[in-house]
């Protein structure tokens, strides 16, 4: 069997809209954590519900820059989430990384989140960035394709389902949730 392509930050200089489907499938490690990406949100900088829609803010800033940089914030003042910033440099633009399918570094995620159960290891991005260890500190600017992080493309394409965002106040009629329809580990179910 092949060895899966590590992505390289040139992946993500295109729409947001291009990406975010093509993640769906791909494997997501940070510091040898991590497993397969099975739902994802995406954010353009036009839309009212994206971090950087009022400008840039110390916060956002890093959406601003290059494509393939990591952005972490603070979700509610208590999980860290990760982004990944796309398109042209300047346009801030991201993609949110909802859940993954954890199988790399199993014991550290359970670790860290206190708990056995598999499919809630990451099943929420909030959750996801607890088991990965993200923090902004440690994260937040860094490149996608340079230690800590590692990101392979997907070796076949997924059945896919797509659907409004969740979470949100804004823009909340977009369809612009994407996963992978048959995985256990989704944040919440696709409304039809």
């Amino acid at each position: 069997m092949a060895k899966a392509q590590k992505l390289k930050a040139g992946f993500f200089a295109r729409s947001v809209h291009q990406v975010a489907p093509e993640l769906i499938g791909a494997t997501l490690l940070v510091g040898g954590a991590g497993g397969v990406i099975v739902e994802v949100e995406a954010y353009h900088h036009t839309d009212p519900a994206a971090h950087s829609f009022g400008g840039m803010t110390e916060r956002n800033a890093v959406m601003f820059g290059p494509p393939g940089h990591a952005y972490v914030y603070r979700s509610y003042g208590i999980h860290w989430c990760l982004n990944f910033i796309c398109e042209p440099e300047g346009s801030a633009s991201g993609i949110l990384i909802r859940a993954i399918e954890p199988q790399h570094g199993l014991p550290a995620m359970r670790r860290r989140r206190g708990l056995k159960e598999e499919r809630l290891l990451c099943s929420g991005p909030g959750r996801l960035g607890e088991a990965l260890g993200i923090t902004r500190a440690r994260h937040n600017g860094k490149r996608l394709d340079r230690d800590p992080f590692e990101i392979f493309a997907r070796k076949s394409v997924p059945e896919l389902i797509t659907g409004p965002r969740i979470g949100i106040s804004k823009a909340i009629d977009l369809p612009w949730r994407y996963g992978m329809k048959s995985s256990r580990s989704l944040s919440k179910p696709f409304r039809p």
